[in-house]
């Protein structure tokens, strides 16, 4: 199981703040992840209808769309952030 944490307006279009998931082992990289998510129903697709605009990190850490997620304890998913 992988646990996701979604945030901001991801996490508002999903409906959920995380939850836990078993990936197909077809799912190697972030990106892989993205496009699975995008196949769970329409809340996903919503949210990650843009996913190279969507940042992610593992293990709290941002990691790029062709970073490997063997091993993430936790991914988080989260929109672009802007200063202020």
């Amino acid at each position: 199981m992988t646990k996701l944490v979604y945030f901001a307006w991801v996490r508002e279009r999903i409906g959920k703040a995380e939850e836990e998931i078993s990936l197909p082992a077809e799912v190697v990289t972030v990106g892989d992840l993205l496009s699975h998510l995008k196949g769970l129903g329409e809340e996903y697709e919503a949210a990650l209808q843009f996913p190279e605009a969507i940042r992610v990190a593992i293990n709290m850490e941002h990691a790029d769309h062709d970073e490997p997620i063997a091993g993430a304890r936790e991914i988080g998913l989260f929109p672009p952030m802007t200063g202020g």
